[in-house]
């Protein structure tokens, strides 16, 4: 049976290592401290991966850098060690792992673990549902371990499962944002949320810098939200107001700057959160380009084959105004502004305005 009062010790440093930096560095230490070891070591493989693709992890002194270059170039390919075939949830002695006479054996003892200084080792594997092993080492360069340390590896079983589970299921996440923060970072997109007096709570990259740089939208000292010119702000404080007193109204749109173009959607939420932060009200979702309104011209002519004056209209179009709104920003009559919209339709092969902005929003000019 293992030692409970050391097992408990080391169940809140392995319960909150994924939150480490490096990773499971407080528990790996408590554990070399407890079992007297001169090493330990946690080691990832998802499946697939080669031998020598590992996340590894330890506390102690590792292998001397020539013979860990030598392990990563050579050994690891004829390392006879039978991490797939141990059971799950067992910790193995050295002896089990290992057979004396075997030529194999023999090299990889003689070549990598007397000069690693693991002559005595503790060896246990979990796997995670999806696939993923992990296996928790424990090693000494001088005498064995005791049977109540082989125990205790052993008891941290179910424990460590538990935490890979979650591990994994949280670098998947991770991993998942980060593809799509991306994408919307190439979009132009970003997003903050807002409690119901307009106090900003939480903002993604993209957000953060426009607060911080657009010079239309930004905090106040109180860490609210506000806007250039006055009106601009009046305008979204009335539409904040709205929003967090009824969540069931519609979204609203509001345009902060035509050129470069900047615009905003408020969206009241009923998103909740057991965090310790204040639950948001409302949701903004705010979109800027980072071309003039010229710039983004000529490159829908260049893209559709559109002359500039049909381009003008075009952008204008696809930006939500209606054919008399963008007539008048361009100078045009309406009758004009219609005979230019069938030839950019014809162009581009949009059935309508709905379609044009779908060709638009939809084009590699949005991740230019």
């Amino acid at each position: 049976m293992p030692d409970l009062e050391r097992l408990h010790d080391l169940l809140p440093s392995l319960l909150n290592g994924a939150f480490e930096t490096p990773l499971w560095a407080g528990f790996l230490e408590r554990l070399r401290l407890a079992t007297r070891a001169d090493y330990t070591a946690l080691t990832f493989r998802p499946p697939g991966k080669p031998l020598n693709e590992v996340v590894h992890l330890y506390s102690g002194a590792p292998s001397p850098p020539l013979i860990s270059r030598l392990y990563h170039e050579q050994l690891y390919a004829s390392d006879p060690l039978p991490y797939y075939r141990l059971t799950e949830g067992r910790a193995y002695a050295l002896d089990e792992l290992l057979t004396p006479g075997a030529p194999d054996h023999d090299d990889y003892y003689r070549n990598f673990l007397v000069p690693s200084g693991m002559t005595a080792m503790r060896m246990m594997r979990v796997v995670e549902e999806s696939g993923v092993n992990a296996w928790l080492h424990i090693t000494r360069r001088n005498g064995d371990f005791l049977v109540a340390d082989g125990a205790l590896v052993t008891a941290l079983a179910p424990y460590l499962r538990g935490v890979l589970r979650n591990f994994v299921a949280l670098e998947r996440e991770r991993l998942s944002a980060a593809i799509a923060g991306d994408a919307i970072g190439r979009l132009a997109f970003g997003w903050f949320t807002l409690d119901g007096a307009g106090q900003v709570l939480e903002t993604d990259p993209q957000a953060a810098k426009l607060l911080a740089h657009s010079g239309i939208l930004g905090r106040n000292a109180a860490g609210k939200l506000s806007a250039r010119p006055r009106e601009l702000d009046r305008e979204i404080a009335v539409a904040l107001r709205a929003l967090a007193a009824d969540p069931r109204s519609r979204p609203r749109a509001i345009i902060l700057r035509r050129d470069p173009w900047l615009d905003m959607l408020l969206v009241p939420t009923r998103k909740r959160s057991i965090s310790a932060k204040p639950d948001p009200a409302v949701i903004a979702y705010v979109h800027g380009d980072n071309w003039s309104s010229a710039d983004r011209c000529d490159q829908l002519a260049a893209l559709f084959v559109l002359l500039p004056s049909e381009a003008r209209l075009a952008l204008a179009l696809s930006r939500g105004m209606t054919i008399t709104e963008a007539a008048a920003e361009l100078g045009l009559t309406v009758e004009t502004a219609r005979n230019y919209s069938k030839k950019i339709y014809s162009k581009t092969g949009a059935r309508g305005q709905s379609d044009l902005v779908r060709f638009v929003m939809r084009s590699v000019l949005t991740i230019a």
